[in-house]
């Protein structure tokens, strides 16, 4: 494979080293023609969007039309990782952004992911990269920054098509010794992808510890099933080699005195906070259902007697330890944790041993406790299938829960699914599906729709109540929700549903905040956290930042703060690097304008596609209250206190269904008051759509825009 590539086009470039961050200039790539362009990014771009997130919506903009679907030619990939990705002296710098419009909602999705491309990207030229058009074969889209060329060749004979062999070939084909795999990285999906809506991304890196290739995913919204519908194999990008100052920063002593101060606090504080580096993102299973917002069987409950059997000291028992587990260079929070030497049980791969990236705390729960599944050793083995098929773990974990709940309901049964039985617990089912799904068949096939198609088509087919299968359905706008029970927390049913892309928690986790300190009391409070944690956390995928690092591990004094919830000795650690990577003037109040202007123009580009108006951010009731008898029975105590507190009714004169009945109708009444605080807060009007004084007022008033929003006042 490594010398037999047929090259269908090949394009040299002048290679730009990075001044200040940036390059300059981005990568367009169309696999159909096929053709390349390099691109001088704009003074305006530059000045408005920033890097990363920002970058990857202005040009998608500028490649589709208001009319284009998922799976037109003129919709991109689009990946970019912001000014601060790459530099090695702060943790948490390896993030980039990809962006498309979503196979699996029709709306713009972003999905952010470590690994070794983003970095590499820019080490090779460039700012951002666009991929457009749809190959004629399956190709590989070689971008090698040591020559300074950018190829097109077809997939040689034999190369695989799932991630965890795929990534290993390419590494081996394109590195020229052990030592030589840092410097490559590859971005790829796998076989379920192609016969599904929901297929994710994997992006490598090569673990020089492990000496192994290692995946990160870009999971939601289905930008993996575009790859492969652009037959695309893989993107691979090689470059000479990472040093400490390719970002040629303004003030690289200032990067690297907070990345000091933060490392001291990783190493001196971890251990007694979150544990980062033993367990990763997963040190939250074990606490969660203390709080009742772990979600079991399909969001009902947040809380299981059978939690204990997956929770963070069982994992640290399959974790490799001593291991410093960074997916980018010189990022000591290590906590990219991986399972060695595993061995399937299931599948193509049955026997052999693996190496499997997590499970992270949103795949433990999906593909755990949200199925009734509490066997480390099942959720391990779907975590791996998950990636190297190319499957969003959170999608999946949503879709074989609500696939159960069906089941439980009758609205499913053994000849409606072929065969499979989705009893509460069943990881076999589950495995069956998504291998049944990487073939291209079965009831695995159908089940790859995702929540959203699911429910409709089940309600067709007549097998359920269409309002009750949407009351189960934890989607909104055509995305499963990640993993946490927002029904106590009003505020975070908002940092889900009010999402420009569909209920993932990278936008706001506010559920501390609201339910268990009460710290955001009223509609305004609510809808000003509402406004400043979107905002903030949107910044990290303009700039090249990972969330993590902001508030996984905080100053020991933090709580002497005002405002600790923002750990506001973190916002000015980047404050201080953006400037010092840029040379911008820059305070925390420029990086929520920032954000402001890219979380809006996002918002109208859905509008401009046909969504983003109020309709489009209703919740399933599951996310504010039961659904079911058993739900309430199950927290009786509380609903029956809320009903004589808050409502002044006496539950004892009152059926069961009446009590749910008004409880659900005082729960949905709070959703739409906070609607309407937010959008107030954020600018816009009551039917959602941002109000052209205010796109002035942020800079945001370009043409494009206003023509948009104008009839929408």
């Amino acid at each position: 494979m490594k010398v037999n590539r047929r090259l269908i086009a090949s394009f040299p470039y002048t290679w730009k080293a990075l001044d200040k961050g940036y390059t300059d200039q981005t990568l367009y790539v169309n696999v159909g023609d096929p053709s390349f362009k390099v691109k001088p990014v704009p003074a305006q771009m530059k000045e408005i969007f920033i890097g990363g997130k920002g970058y990857d919506l202005r040009l998608l903009w500028d490649a589709v039309k208001p009319t284009t679907k998922w799976n037109d030619p003129e919709n991109e990939i689009v990946i970019s990782g912001g000014p601060c990705c790459g530099i090695t002296q702060y943790s948490g710098t390896g993030k980039c952004i990809v962006t498309s419009i979503s196979p699996q909602t029709d709306r713009i999705i972003d999905s952010n992911v470590g690994g070794h491309f983003g970095p590499h990207l820019k080490f090779a030229g460039f700012d951002a990269l666009e991929i457009q058009g749809i190959a004629k074969e399956d190709v590989v889209v070689y971008i090698n920054g040591v020559d300074h060329v950018v190829e097109i060749f077809a997939c040689p004979e034999g190369l695989s098509y799932d991630s965890h062999l795929l990534g290993e070939e390419l590494h081996e084909m394109f590195a020229n010794d052990e030592k030589d795999k840092l410097n490559v990285s590859v971005v790829s999906s796998g076989k379920a992808a192609e016969h599904s809506l929901i297929g994710m991304l994997n992006f490598t890196f090569y673990d020089v510890r492990r000496k192994k290739i290692r995946l990160k995913q870009a999971g939601r919204g289905g930008i993996g099933t575009l790859m492969r519908q652009k037959n695309i194999r893989a993107i691979v990008a090689k470059i000479p080699k990472v040093t400490g100052n390719l970002n040629n920063p303004v003030d690289l002593p200032a990067i690297q005195e907070r990345g000091k101060r933060f490392n001291a606090e990783m190493r001196d504080l971890d251990d007694i906070q979150c544990q980062m580096r033993k367990v990763g993102t997963a040190h939250l299973m074990g606490v969660l259902e203390k709080y009742d917002i772990l979600p079991v069987m399909n969001f009902k409950y947040g809380d299981h007697k059978d939690c204990y059997k997956i929770d963070m000291e069982e994992w640290k028992k399959h974790f490799t330890q001593g291991v410093p587990d960074g997916c980018w260079i010189g990022c000591n929070m290590s906590c990219a944790k991986g399972v060695d030497d595993f061995e399937l049980r299931t599948g193509p791969y049955k026997g052999d041993k693996v190496i499997v990236d997590g499970p992270e705390y949103e795949n433990a729960v999906s593909l755990g406790s949200n199925m009734a599944v509490f066997d480390p050793l099942a959720i391990i083995e779907q975590n791996f299938y998950c990636d190297t098929y190319g499957i969003c773990t959170i999608t999946w974990g949503n879709i074989a829960a609500f696939l159960m709940e069906c089941w439980q309901e009758g609205i499913l049964n053994a000849e409606r699914t072929g065969g499979l039985d989705f009893s509460w617990g069943n990881a076999d089912a589950s495995l069956e599906a998504m291998h049944q799904m990487a073939r291209g068949e079965g009831f695995g096939a159908l089940a790859g729709l995702g929540v959203h198609r699911l429910k409709k088509h089940f309600a067709e087919q007549g097998w359920g109540d269409a309002a009750f299968l949407h009351d189960i359905a934890m989607e909104n706008k055509g995305l499963e929700y990640s993993m946490y029970v927002p029904k106590e927390s009003l505020a975070q049913q908002g940092g889900y549903a009010i999402t420009n892309k569909g209920p993932q928690h990278d936008e706001a986790w506010l559920i501390f905040m609201d339910m268990v300190n009460n710290m955001i009391p009223t509609f305004e409070d609510k809808a000003e956290a509402l406004h400043y944690f979107p905002m903030f956390r949107t910044w990290f995928g303009l700039a090249g930042f990972c969330k993590l690092c902001w508030n996984d591990v905080e100053p020991a004094d933090n709580a002497k703060h005002a405002e600790p919830n923002k750990v506001p000795e973190h916002v000015d650690n980047y404050v201080a690097i953006f400037k010092a990577v840029t040379g911008r003037e820059f305070d925390k109040e420029e990086m929520i304008r920032q954000s402001e202007r890219v979380y809006n123009f996002q918002k109208i580009f859905n509008i401009r596609l046909g969504f983003g108006t109020r309709e489009h951010d209703a919740q399933p009731y599951r996310a504010a209250g039961p659904v079911t008898a058993e739900e309430y029975l199950s927290r009786q105590e509380r609903y029956d206190k809320q009903l004589v507190e808050i409502l002044k009714l006496d539950p004892t004169t009152m059926t069961l269904d009446e009590k749910r009945t008004a409880l659900r109708s005082y729960r949905e009444d709070r959703y739409e008051k906070l609607l309407d605080a937010v959008y107030k807060r954020r600018g816009w009007n009551n039917n959602g759509v941002p109000k052209v004084e205010f796109l002035k007022q942020i800079g945001m008033d370009l043409p494009e825009l206003i023509e948009v929003v104008a009839p929408l006042q």
